[in-house]
């Protein structure tokens, strides 16, 4: 058994069915109290196949202790899979099933759900002798056709690649009432005007971190120790740990669909900021003041002076909130340590970025909320910052068209890599 699995994967192997010759794509699906499976299952079924084979591994899980509609739901979708696999055949893509409805209740959640079968993913390339990669999707999302297709290839152009991030886009219309779509439409604004705004700062790791949406290689994963076990946030996590290694990509030549439903099964997250939307009854999802960005740019435009000098050289010059952060998480000790084992401007700004990385600009972004500037409606932000970066749009836009002019910055994107 590798390292990895004897010390830091999920002390069970969940599966013992012999995994298919040329299995190179595995995807894992997490579902907690799910009614939308099956769609899910259609939607990877109706793919264009790969050169390679596909496993599909679902993790249906709940606490030992889940409240007993919980439970009859969980059972009730197993079934479903269990039937919908029976009547299924292809001679390119295989389905798993991980029934693990007894976790304890303090880890159980969609981070240690995630864990469990990547994990196991782990288990099944080792049984082959190979590597391959692991791709993340969720019980509620679809995907377009050219999806596993798309994957094979970029790995293939990209072989340096630990993992990608790969497009997505919620659904603006449908089944779903109107406000369900105002509040979604606002959400993936304020997603995709954050990740937007750092690079406007300069920051080198803002990418997009979705759980549904993101693929990694086998050996990276494991050698970066694997899933947390997180019940929310897991993804930023785990991506914020692969994307400072270098060579992090963006794969736009497809599309993951993720459902704009309300849920609370996690604290924080889509559906829990489309339920609170909705429950509000506003017209407006609230995002960062685009003055924090502008403040943190004044940082990172100082970096190779950080380099060439110490912090009190410039530390009045830089704006109020950034000198306070810097208080605040010791930068006056950090940045000479940081310095200090740096033998060239290239391995201190990396260094530097490690440091001051995506989990210290949301803490830096949440300071700045709670003691300078206020929230402010996300159409007004993300309008204001796609005048800094040039791109043109009309004074009255809406939101759904500020939108699709950050979608499209996205699909355009060459950022990282």
């Amino acid at each position: 058994m590798n390292t990895y699995l004897k010390r830091y994967a999920y002390k069970e192997q969940q599966l013992f069915s012999e995994p298919r010759q040329n299995t190179k794509l595995i995807v894992v699906i997490p579902c907690f109290n799910e009614p939308d499976v099956i769609p899910s299952l259609d939607s990877l079924a109706r793919a264009h196949p790969p050169t390679c084979f596909v496993e599909v591994i679902i993790v249906v899980n709940q606490a030992i202790d889940a409240p007993i509609e919980i439970d009859i739901k969980n059972k009730r979708t197993i079934d479903d899979i269990k039937k919908w696999n029976k009547d299924f055949n292809s001679d390119w893509l295989h389905i798993e099933i991980i029934e693990r409805l007894d976790l304890p209740p303090k880890h159980a959640g969609v981070g240690l759900a995630r864990k469990i079968g990547m994990d196991e993913a782990i288990r099944r390339f080792e049984i082959l002798e190979s590597k391959g990669i692991i791709i993340c999707f969720d019980a509620d999302s679809l995907a377009q056709s050219n999806y596993f297709t798309e994957i094979e290839q970029h790995f293939i152009n990209h072989p340096n690649s630990p993992a990608c991030s790969i497009h997505y886009e919620h659904p603006l219309s449908g089944n779903y009432t109107e406000d369900i779509y105002l509040a979604i439409t606002n959400y993936e604004l304020h997603l995709r005007y954050y990740v937007w705004a750092q690079r406007f700062a300069g920051h080198p790791f803002a990418f997009q971190t979705i759980g549904s949406s993101m693929a990694v290689q086998s050996d990276t994963y494991q050698r970066e120790g694997g899933m947390n076990r997180r019940k929310a946030g897991e993804d930023f996590y785990f991506l914020h740990k692969l994307i400072p290694l270098g060579n992090f990509t963006e794969l736009t030549s497809t599309t993951v669909i993720p459902s704009p439903r309300i849920s609370n099964r996690v604290p924080f997250g889509t559906g829990k900021a489309v339920n609170d939307f909705v429950e509000r009854g506003t017209l407006h999802y609230e995002s960062y003041s685009l003055t924090t960005f502008t403040d943190l740019k004044a940082l990172f435009d100082q970096v190779e002076t950080l380099y060439k000098t110490d912090l009190k050289s410039i530390f009045t010059t830089l704006p109020p909130t950034v000198q306070a952060f810097l208080n605040v998480i010791n930068a006056e000790i950090e940045l000479p340590e940081i310095r200090r084992q740096s033998t060239s401007l290239e391995t201190f700004n990396n260094r530097f970025f490690r440091w001051f990385d995506g989990f210290i600009v949301m803490k830096f972004t949440h300071y700045v909320r709670d003691h300078y500037y206020p929230n402010e409606p996300v159409h007004t932000s993300s309008k204001n910052l796609l005048e800094l970066l040039n791109i043109q749009c009309h004074q009255g836009a809406t939101t759904t068209e500020l939108l699709e002019k950050y979608r499209e910055l996205d699909r355009q994107s060459k950022f990282g890599g």
